[in-house]
C-alpha cells in the first residue's frame, strides 16, 4: 500500500498512541513498547502551570529510557509558564513536545486551556512561539476540528494556518468538535460526528503541512488506509482497551519483519520492570491495571483478569503469584 508523502520528512511519526489521562502513565508506555519499538508514545497531559511550580519536577517528567521515542504534552495557555516547562521537557531528554488544544473537560476548560483555547488562535500561537522559540525540540499541536457552533471550516483552516506561521510542527486532528456545554468528556469522545472529510480538506488547502488524523480507528487495516490522505495516524481508548490487537504495528504500519508477541511473553518480559517498581515502593495495581487488558478472547480470560484485580487491589499479589498465573497462559499458547 502507497502512501502520500509530505513535502518535509521531519517529525513524522506514521502511528502514535494518543495521550489519555489516567491512561498513558510510564507502566502502561512500557507495555506499549513490548507491542511496538517505532510508535510515538505521549505522557498524559501535563499542567504546565504545574509541573513549573512544583517542586517534585521527577514525578511529573521522570520515564523510562526504552520509551522513545516519547512526546510530552503540555495544557496551558501562559507563554511564560509554558517557556519553562520547554525547556524542562528538553533537559529531560523528551523527543517532542505537544500542546494540547482539544481536551473538552470542563475543569481543563475553565482553566482556559484545552479545546477552548480554539476560539483564540492569536493566544494559541503565542504559545507555541514561546514553546518553539525556547526548546529545540519538535512542537506539535493536538486539537479539535471546532468547538460548539465555531466549527466550519473556514474557521478550522484559519487556526490552523495562524498556528502553523508561528511554527507548530505537526497537527493532531481529533476528527470531531468539541461540545462543551451539554457533553462531559466521555461524551465527546463518541457523541459529535467523526467528519474524517474536513480534515481531509485541511490536508487539501495545506499540503505542505503534517496533518495527522485522531478518532474512531479500531484496527490496524483502518489505520493503513488513512495513511494514504494523511501523514500519521493517532490511536487512543481502542489500544488501550485491546492492546494486542495491534500487536502488528511494527510489521504492518513499519514494514518490519518481527515476530508479534502473545501475551504471556509481554508478562514475562516486564517481570523485572515490576519487580524493580516493587522494591522501589510502588504498588502492583500500578501496573496490573493496564496488564489485564492484555488478556482477552481466550478461555477464562475473566477469572485470570478478576484473580490478577482483586489480589493486585487488595495488596497481596505478589511476583511469584504473577508469574504462575502468566506461566498457565503460556501453557495455553497465549
Amino acid at each position: 500500500m502507497s502512501f502520500n508523502q509530505p513535502n518535509s520528512m521531519k517529525n513524522i511519526h506514521k502511528l502514535s498512541i494518543a495521550p489519555m489521562m489516567d491512561c498513558t502513565d510510564r507502566h502502561f508506555r512500557m507495555i506499549m513498547r513490548k507491542i511496538s519499538s517505532k510508535a510515538l508514545l505521549y505522557t498524559e497531559m501535563i499542567v504546565a502551570q504545574s509541573l513549573v511550580h512544583t517542586n517534585k519536577r521527577e514525578n511529573f517528567l521522570d520515564f523510562n529510557n526504552e520509551e522513545h521515542p516519547i512526546s510530552i504534552q503540555f495544557g496551558g495557555d501562559d507563554p511564560v509558564i509554558l517557556k519553562e516547562a520547554a525547556q524542562m521537557a528538553q533537559d529531560w531528554g523528551y523527543d517532542e513536545i505537544n500542546f494540547n488544544v482539544g481536551c473538552p473537560s470542563p475543569r481543563v476548560c475553565s482553566g482556559n486551556f484545552g479545546a477552548s483555547l480554539m476560539k483564540e488562535p492569536e493566544k494559541v500561537a503565542k504559545c507555541i512561539e514561546s514553546l518553539k522559540t525556547n526548546c529545540r525540540l519538535p512542537v506539535t499541536i493536538k486539537h479539535r476540528i471546532g468547538v460548539d457552533n465555531d466549527d466550519s471550516f473556514v474557521n478550522l483552516n484559519n487556526f490552523v494556518r495562524c498556528v502553523a506561521n508561528a511554527g507548530a510542527d505537526r497537527f493532531t486532528v481529533h476528527a470531531r468538535k468539541a461540545i462543551l456545554n451539554g457533553l462531559n468528556p466521555k461524551q465527546n469522545r463518541t457523541i459529535p460526528p467523526l467528519e474524517y472529510d474536513k480534515v481531509k480538506k485541511l490536508k487539501k488547502f495545506n499540503p505542505e503541512l503534517l496533518i495527522e488524523i485522531n478518532g474512531g480507528f479500531t484496527n490496524i487495516n483502518k489505520s493503513l488506509e488513512a495513511l494514504n490522505d494523511f501523514d500519521g495516524v493517532m490511536i487512543g481508548r481502542s489500544i488501550y482497551k485491546h492492546p494486542l490487537r495491534w500487536s502488528e504495528i511494527d510489521e504492518k504500519i513499519y514494514g518490519i519483519n518481527t515476530k508479534s508477541k502473545s501475551a504471556s511473553e509481554i508478562i514475562l518480559s516486564l517481570i523485572p520492570y515490576m519487580e524493580k517498581h516493587l522494591t522501589d515502593g510502588g504498588k502492583s495495581w500500578d501496573i496490573c491495571k493496564h496488564l489485564i487488558n492484555l488478556v482477552e478472547g481466550i478461555p477464562k480470560a475473566k477469572i485470570w483478569r478478576n484473580q490478577i484485580s482483586v489480589k493486585s487491589i487488595k495488596k497481596e499479589l505478589d511476583i511469584d503469584y504473577l508469574l504462575k498465573l502468566t506461566l498457565k497462559l503460556k501453557e495455553m499458547g497465549y
